[in-house]
């Protein structure tokens, strides 16, 4: 296909990528033929597929409403994807114009879309790293001139720990963010389940074995020891649309937990 003026020249745009897949479950525009195919061939196995990537990203959305509202202005979303539709930078900005956000990803296709993206945009920077290199991601260049890790931040892991296995040691890399830290930091943290969600996880694990970010879920448990160490929040680990809905009406359930832990 043409390739079009804001895509990288290094990106693949032959294969689908997790984070394009995302994008346009969002109704975003920077993904290609091949994510929407890969899109819709979820969604006709799994119908509410776009509708539990929306009720992430509004959790999302609450999450940093959230943190602002308790005085944190310094965000490192890890795992980022492509900061296009509800980025972190401009909800925290809404209510503190001056938050920083720094966004970290290991793919590379979301690390070149991000780049180009934040071209010009104060207060925000892009780091290529993997979660689980936690000096890495924290002693960035990038990550030490847009944050200043002597005061708190919130950690943003969002819609990406069911890309990492358990042989990467996910829990170890969340125990070490929270050392290095300042206290007052916060987790915020959300994962896909197989919990309630039928027979149509499996053949959507499955269809990401296509992409370069293959996808494992976790029950309750599982997913609440990411937060050892943390101090859960009100309402606790919960369904995604129960996490401080906007209104009662917020949406019906979906598959999937999301918390948020304060750091003492």
């Amino acid at each position: 296909m043409t390739r079009p003026a804001w895509a990288p020249q290094e990106v693949d745009i032959d294969r689908p990528s997790a984070a394009r897949v995302y994008d346009y479950y969002l109704g975003g525009s920077h993904n290609f033929a091949v994510d929407r195919e890969m899109a819709q061939r979820a969604v006709a196995d799994w119908p509410d597929l776009p509708r539990i990537m929306r009720s992430n990203r509004a959790f999302l959305r609450r999450a940093v409403r959230w943190c602002v509202g308790q005085g944190l202005d310094q965000f490192l979303d890890v795992g980022s994807g492509i900061p296009t539709v509800g980025n972190v930078h401009d909800v925290a900005r809404a209510d503190a114009p001056d938050a920083r956000v720094v966004y970290v990803d290991v793919d590379p296709v979301a690390v070149a879309h991000s780049v180009a993206l934040l071209e010009g945009v104060p207060g925000t920077g892009v780091v290529h790293a993997d979660l689980c290199d936690v000096d890495e991601v924290l002693d960035d260049p990038v990550t030490r001139e847009v944050l200043d890790l002597d005061r708190p931040v919130a950690l943003l892991v969002v819609a990406l720990l069911h890309f990492v296995g358990d042989d990467r040691r996910p829990a170890e890399a969340l125990a070490r963010y929270r050392e290095r830290l300042a206290p007052g930091s916060v987790l915020v943290l959300s994962h896909a389940s197989a919990d309630d969600a039928g027979s149509h996880a499996d053949g959507h694990v499955a269809l990401y074995r296509r992409t370069a970010t293959p996808m494992s879920m976790r029950p309750h448990a599982e997913v609440l020891r990411f937060f050892d160490g943390f101090e859960l929040v009100d309402p606790g680990l919960v369904p995604l649309v129960d996490w401080r809905p906007d209104s009662p009406t917020e949406g019906a359930p979906v598959p999937g937990y999301a918390g948020v832990g304060r750091r003492d």
